[in-house]
């Protein structure tokens, strides 16, 4: 359904170079935004029923983006232990699907925090997806614009120096019985197809993270299906349940067969 929803959205180095219209901005109409949420929907979930549910997702975000290539976006869930998934979307992006997390045994998805490229002023939306297979959304309306072609500020070179490096963060030591916060970093240019080299004056092909896998031990955490609306060098704030043996361990492959993996000993109180 993503695929469907890039094919007609992304041919990206060949369609930024055409003229195109706008299909969306600040003068857009509430009926005009609810048609196109109800379009979305259909790509993405089919003839499932999506319901309301601003007390199930809070959408933390700017309402006006200081930079719109690097928006903050906080998702807390109020039921974490009814969640199966969770799936970002940014309606007005050239492809809306921008992330899909799906939660496994030693996950606590209380909150997730990760930064998006928002290209025109847009509603976002946050859908959970809980264990017995109810869809419940939320919504917030951000102003920005150009997030998606901005460009690196680098040459491509330079903004692929080190492509598939990761680091990772946690939040004081880690006792069992109590959830753990981390942060990941991976460093990756996650070009979106429509940013122009400011050397060549061509646009720079795609090249995304589209996988992201997450373990504690031999346990999931969360694995992460993404596309070129995650900002670039992507940053994740997460929670999982320090239970069993790590250590923490990534994989992350992106659009062109890159593929990357790093394991992070867990710090304990004990240690």
């Amino acid at each position: 359904m993503k695929r469907l929803m890039l094919a007609l959205s992304l041919t990206l180095s060949a369609a930024v170079l055409a003229p195109a219209p706008v299909l969306a901005g600040a003068t857009d109409t509430d009926e005009e935004r609810a048609a196109r949420w109800a379009e979305i929907k259909t790509s993405i979930f089919g003839d499932r029923k999506v319901e309301a549910g601003e007390s199930a997702v809070t959408i933390d975000a700017p309402a006006r983006a200081l930079d719109a290539a690097l928006v903050p976006i906080g998702l807390t869930l109020a039921d974490k232990d009814s969640v199966k998934g969770l799936y970002f979307i940014i309606d007005d992006n050239p492809s809306p699907y921008a992330a899909h997390f799906t939660f496994g045994p030693a996950a606590d998805p209380g909150e997730i925090k990760m930064r998006v490229r928002v290209n025109n002023y847009t509603n976002v939306h946050a859908v959970v997806e809980t264990k017995d297979g109810r869809l419940l959304e939320s919504a917030k309306f951000v102003k920005a614009s150009g997030g998606c072609s901005a460009p690196m500020g680098m040459s491509d070179e330079e903004a692929m120096k080190g492509m598939g490096e990761m680091r990772m963060k946690f939040v004081g030591d880690v006792q069992p019985g109590k959830p753990a916060e981390a942060t990941l970093m991976v460093r990756h240019p996650n070009f979106s197809g429509m940013q122009m080299n400011q050397i060549t004056r061509d646009y720079t092909p795609a090249r995304y993270i589209q996988k992201l896998d997450v373990t504690y031990g031999d346990q999931l955490v969360f694995s992460l299906d993404g596309d070129i609306s995650i900002a670039s060098n992507p940053v994740i704030n997460f929670a999982f349940k320090p239970e069993g043996q790590g250590p923490i361990k990534v994989v992350a492959s992106d659009n062109q067969e890159g593929r990357w993996q790093q394991s992070f000993p867990v710090p304990s109180a004990s240690n």
